[in-house]
């Protein structure tokens, strides 16, 4: 199935309910870039290699490309994420509750946003659609356990190498250059954390845009009475409307969330602030390669776990990240259940 733009605006005109859902699905595209981006940009600004505007510039110029180049080459997450739940055949029901799963997303994201806690906008988005499905469905049948999986394998992929890999990369950091000069070695690592910092971002937008340009496609098949497509065409247009949305959602800021995943865990030197972006990075690269949906906040959080603890575990503020992984674990009951209610509220309003 191939959509164009023109034929996507016709039924738009002719369809209220393709308006309500895009927009929704608009708003948690803008709310991802608003509240789950600035992970990416983070260190950067904890260690001054950038000041806190410059790096949401950096932040939201690269999320877009991330998402317009990586899903021009390689389209696998958006796969992933289109068929993870079953609406069943009834596409009316089935659109109504998508539009419940985006409501509890934003509700959800927002909530975060305001405690300061860098919750997974990924893991709030699966949550939501798979409550919306067990709901409609009454039942898990509306979950497709194949796909499914690979959020179990995104969850080792972004904790465990997200640990590793930030505490290696640190090590092999400190080894290569234990001898230059400190002056010289923090100015060249605030310049190459720059880089680092607009890989993140690059990422970010690679991995996420993907899993909103899933949830995108599904509302435009289940607007149309289409709930049984499996094969589709991602349109070029939809590519970079998500990229668009996404860097606007960024350049909003989320100081809140800089503030706790930059300074609240570990007090980071500009080697180990490149270190963990370049773990970040690298995870979050193999990931979408494998077409794994993983978590770009849980990424880089245990990137940053992994550096501190390179140093030595005293290093991290255990405090803060028992109340983030707390977060983290609440995120699939939490929004599952909320989006599972909103499904049910809806069923009955509309």
């Amino acid at each position: 199935m191939e959509i164009t733009f023109l034929s996507f605006l016709e039924q738009l005109i002719a369809n209220p309910a393709l308006i309500i859902i895009t927009l929704l699905t608009l708003g948690v595209i803008l709310v991802n870039g608003w509240t789950d981006a600035p992970n990416a940009i983070a260190t950067c600004v904890s260690t001054r290699s950038l000041t806190p505007k410059k790096s949401i510039m950096m932040a939201a110029i690269f999320n877009f490309l991330g998402v317009f180049v990586m899903t021009t080459f390689n389209a696998t997450v958006v796969q992933t994420i289109y068929k993870m739940v079953d609406f069943g055949n009834n596409s009316e029901q089935a659109l109504v509750a998508l539009a419940a799963a985006m409501v509890s997303i934003v509700v959800w994201a927002i909530a975060a946003w305001w405690f300061g806690i860098p919750t997974s906008e990924s893991h709030a988005l699966i949550a939501g659609i798979s409550g919306a499905a067990i709901a409609i469905q009454h039942g898990f049948s509306g979950i497709n356990g194949s796909e499914w999986v690979k959020v179990l394998y995104g969850l080792v992929i972004s904790t465990v190498l997200g640990f590793t890999f930030g505490f290696l990369v640190t090590k092999i950091i400190r080894i290569t250059f234990k001898n230059a000069d400190r002056q010289k070695a923090t100015r060249f690592f605030k310049k190459t954390q720059v880089v680092g910092g607009a890989a993140m971002a690059f990422m970010h937008g690679a991995q996420d845009g993907q899993k909103f340009m899933g949830i995108f496609l599904l509302g435009i098949c289940l607007a149309n009475g289409n709930a049984g497509v499996t094969d589709f065409v991602i349109p070029l247009w939809l590519i970079i409307l998500c990229s668009v949305v996404m860097t606007l959602g960024t350049s909003i800021g989320g100081y809140r969330i800089i503030k706790t995943v930059g300074t609240g865990m570990v007090k980071m030197e500009p080697y180990e602030g490149c270190a963990a972006d370049i773990a970040g990075a690298i995870c979050l690269f193999l990931s979408s390669t494998l077409g794994i949906p993983v978590s770009t906040t849980h990424t880089k959080t245990t990137a940053i776990m992994g550096v501190g603890s390179a140093k030595r575990l005293s290093n991290v503020n255990w405090k803060v990240v028992k109340e983030m992984v707390l977060a983290w674990v609440l995120t699939f009951p939490g929004c599952g259940l909320l989006g599972m209610l909103s499904t049910y509220a809806f069923m009955k309003i509309f």
